[in-house]
C-alpha cells in the first residue's frame, strides 16, 4: 500500500507541473481534456478531474470563473519554480548573446553594470535591478552644468568608470547662460590642467567655490557607503504582460520598482543565501497585497569567487520560471568572469557597506582627476 500510495502522489504532482507548464505557455485555463491531450493520455479525463479537486483542496489550484478549467495558485507557481531551480539550463540563444555583448575589456565598470542590467532586461523582458560593491581607483573625468533657473544649476559628475552624480548648487547672483559654460570650462581646466578659460574675478571666485563644494560632496558621498549601489532598468516592460494591465497590480509593481531600499533588501537576501533566491505572490504581500501576481527572482554574482552583489528579474507570477533560471545563472556567470578579470587587470580594488562588515581592501580616497589626484582643495588665500 506504500508504494501504491508513494505512486499516487508523483502522479498527481506530475499532473500539477504539467498543468502550470501548460498555463504558463497558454495563459489559458486547463481543462482535463486539454491535460490528457498534452502529454497525459496514459491518464482518463474523470482521473485527472479527481487529481484537480484533490489539488484544489490541497490549495494549489483553483477554478477559473469563466469555465471549467482549472489555474494554479502561487503555492503552486512555488512548487514548480522549486522542481525547477536546479536544474534549469540556459537557452544556447541567450548564452551566445550574453557573451558577445558583456564579455568586455573595460575598466568603465558603472557603465558596464548597467549595460549588463539592460541586456538582461531585454533577454528576460521583465523590470531588473543589480546591486554593486563601491569601486575604487576611480577618476572624476567631466563635470557638466544645466541651469535649473537663475540662481541654481545641476551639476552633472561622470567618472572614469561611468559612474554619474547630480548635486544641484545655488549661486548668490543670477546666473546667465555664457557665464554657465565658462565655470564649466572652469571644472574642466581643473580636471585635466587644459586650456584655462577667462573669467571675470567675480565668475572665478565663484567657480572655485563650486568645484570646492563639489569635490567635497563627492568626498563625502564616497566615504559614506553605507548601502549598495543599485541600478535598475525595464520597468515599461512589465505592461506587455496582461497581469500588468490592471492598474492597480501596475501601481504596485511601479511601487516596488521605486523602492530602492526594499529592493535592495531583498537582493542583500539573496547574497546572503548565496544562490537563487525566488519571491512569488504572497512572498511579497508584506510589501502589498497587489503583488500576488507578481514574482522576483535573484542570483548572486562574484569577484574571486566572493559573492559582491545580486541582480534580479521582476515579472508577472505566470513567469517561464526554467527559462528565467537559466538565464540568471548564465548571466551571473558571465558577469562575475568578466569583471573578476577585468578588476584584476586594471588593478581596481572594491568595497562594501560599512553595514555589511569589514572593507574588502584598505580603503583609498577617491581621486579627483588626472590634474589633481590628491584632495587638496583650492586655497583661496
Amino acid at each position: 500500500m506504500g508504494f501504491k500510495r508513494n505512486h499516487r502522489s508523483e502522479r498527481e504532482l506530475a499532473v500539477l507541473l504539467g498543468l502550470v507548464d501548460l498555463f504558463l505557455r497558454t495563459g489559458k485555463a486547463i481543462g482535463s481534456n486539454t491535460l490528457k491531450e498534452n502529454g497525459f493520455s496514459n491518464i482518463s479525463s474523470a482521473t485527472i478531474r479527481n487529481y484537480f479537486a484533490k489539488l484544489e483542496k490541497e490549495g494549489l489550484l483553483k477554478q477559473a470563473h469563466s469555465s471549467g478549467g482549472r489555474i494554479p495558485t502561487p503555492a503552486a507557481y512555488k512548487l514548480y519554480a522549486k522542481k525547477h531551480m536546479n536544474g534549469a539550463q540556459i537557452d544556447p540563444k541567450d548564452l551566445t548573446s550574453l557573451k558577445a555583448k558583456l564579455n568586455q575589456d573595460t575598466r568603465e565598470i558603472a557603465r558596464y553594470l548597467q549595460e549588463a542590467s539592460e541586456l538582461l532586461s531585454h533577454l528576460s523582458q521583465g523590470a531588473v535591478f543589480l546591486s554593486s560593491p563601491r569601486f575604487d581607483q576611480d577618476l572624476i573625468v567631466n563635470i557638466k552644468c544645466v541651469a535649473i533657473d537663475t540662481y541654481r544649476c545641476l551639476t552633472v559628475i561622470v567618472t572614469d568608470f561611468g559612474l554619474v552624480n547630480t548635486e544641484i548648487l545655488s549661486a548668490p547672483k543670477k546666473l546667465s547662460n555664457f557665464a554657465l559654460k565658462r565655470i564649466e570650462a572652469y571644472f574642466h581646466f581643473r580636471l585635466t590642467g587644459l586650456d584655462r578659460p577667462k573669467l571675470s574675478h567675480e565668475e572665478e571666485e565663484l567657480a572655485s567655490t563650486f568645484y570646492n563644494e563639489i569635490l567635497m560632496r563627492h568626498i563625502v558621498g564616497y566615504t559614506n557607503f553605507s548601502s549598495e549601489d543599485i541600478y535598475k532598468t525595464g520597468f515599461s516592460k512589465l505592461i506587455r504582460f496582461p497581469e500588468f494591465r490592471d492598474a492597480t497590480v501596475l501601481a504596485s509593481g511601479l511601487s516596488i520598482f521605486e523602492n530602492t531600499d526594499f529592493m535592495r533588501g531583498l537582493l542583500k537576501e539573496c547574497m546572503e543565501e548565496g544562490d537563487l533566491k525566488i519571491w512569488i505572490g504572497d512572498d511579497l504581500d508584506h510589501f502589498s497585497a497587489s503583488t500576488s501576481q507578481s514574482s522576483i527572482l535573484a542570483i548572486p554574482y562574484f569577484i574571486h569567487g566572493k559573492v559582491v552583489g545580486a541582480v534580479a528579474i521582476l515579472g508577472p507570477i505566470r513567469m517561464p520560471y526554467p527559462k528565467m533560471f537559466g538565464l540568471l545563472r548564465g548571466f551571473s556567470n558571465v558577469i562575475s568572469e568578466v569583471l573578476t578579470r577585468n578588476l584584476y587587470k586594471y588593478k581596481i580594488t572594491y568595497r562594501e557597506p560599512k553595514a555589511a562588515g569589514a572593507l574588502t581592501h584598505a580603503q583609498e580616497p577617491p581621486k579627483i582627476g588626472k590634474q589633481e589626484e590628491s584632495l587638496k582643495l583650492e586655497d583661496k588665500t
